[in-house]
């Protein structure tokens, strides 16, 4: 049998009749009442699901199933190409002073040191990509409810780590909590260094461990805070040291040491994470606090931002 290809479009919808019979055939079998899912995730999951049951039914006048006739042809089907298929569509939106892209009514937070410009957006059908170049920068599940908003918290932290004051209420923070990445552990430091340094020193060393993030594994990063607390610390130069420490050599963190003096707010930033006083252990501590490392790739954002609420409110005065 000789292979060819169906005219595109309206003019050889006729040429693939079977393929559409199909679809309004796993339609009304399978989405007929349409399913109440809350994400595009969790429906894929339910139709991969479906896809694995289709497998074993048995088309009328055949004895063998859809899934055995597939194994059978698998053998002399071409490979699929190397290359994965971009079946997004590209967009290029410009960054809003606060961060986010507007997509098909929806927004989407990107790195605040694009603030200003514009970026290329690859939008599928189940994520949207955000690419610097080549290198994709932002990913997020696609929305699907006009004027809804996802944030990610790492996307802000260069802006917070000079106005520490906006993390209390910022939406980035909520989601960052109700996706569980702002972990129990996160919320002891916090209070712990807020207690210690004041408000907005305490806020700046929560960030910058926040920061560490895009360095260590999460797990280290937070087995550094424990450690930490452990010892009535909080500063986050020993939560580097630790997470460091935990990540080259596993389970040393878990040795038990001699407990420290007891303090009210350290006991009950342990008692969150439910960690016994008598298994605190000791840490190196920098009693210099330094600012870490920051790249400078990410420092021109800063400036964008200040001009933008300088033009903001110029503009205010004016008007």
């Amino acid at each position: 049998m000789t292979p060819f290809s169906c005219i595109p479009g309206e003019e050889g919808a006729h040429e693939k009749g079977g393929v559409e019979h199909e679809g309004g055939r796993f339609r009304r079998t399978h989405l007929v009442p349409p399913p109440q899912v809350a994400t595009l995730a969790e429906l894929n999951e339910m139709l991969a699901e479906i896809d694995q049951l289709e497998d074993g039914r048995h088309i009328q006048g055949r004895p063998t199933s859809i899934g055995f006739d597939f194994e059978a042809e698998r053998p002399v089907l071409n490979p699929l190409p190397a290359d994965a298929y971009d079946c997004g569509l590209d967009l290029t939106p410009t960054v809003h002073r606060n961060g986010r892209i507007t997509v098909r009514q929806c927004y989407y937070s990107v790195p605040a040191r694009f603030i200003g410009g514009t970026v290329r957006v690859s939008l599928r059908a189940n994520e949207l990509l955000v690419f610097d170049g080549r290198h994709v920068v932002a990913k997020h599940p696609r929305l699907t409810r006009r004027y809804t908003y996802r944030d990610i918290l790492d996307h802000y932290l260069e802006v917070l780590l000079v106005k520490p004051g906006a993390l209390a209420g910022a939406a980035a923070l909520a989601q960052a909590r109700a996706e569980g990445t702002f972990t129990s552990a996160h919320e002891a430091f916090w209070a712990a260094a807020r207690e210690a340094h004041g408000e907005r020193e305490g806020t700046r060393a929560l960030i910058e461990v926040l920061l560490l993030h895009r360095q260590l594994p999460a797990d280290a990063v937070v087995a550094g805070m424990e450690a930490v607390l452990r010892t009535g610390s909080c500063s986050a130069e020993g939560v580097a040291i630790e997470a460091r420490k935990a990540q080259e050599t596993p389970g040393v963190l878990q040795e038990p040491a001699k407990p420290v003096a007891e303090d009210p707010v350290q006991a009950e930033a342990l008692a969150r994470l439910g960690i016994a006083p008598e298994t605190r252990g000791n840490v190196i501590s920098l009693h210099a606090r330094r600012p870490l490392p920051a790249d400078t790739r990410l420092l021109p954002s800063l400036s964008k931002y200040d001009r933008l609420l300088k033009r903001r409110s110029t503009k205010e005065g004016t008007a």
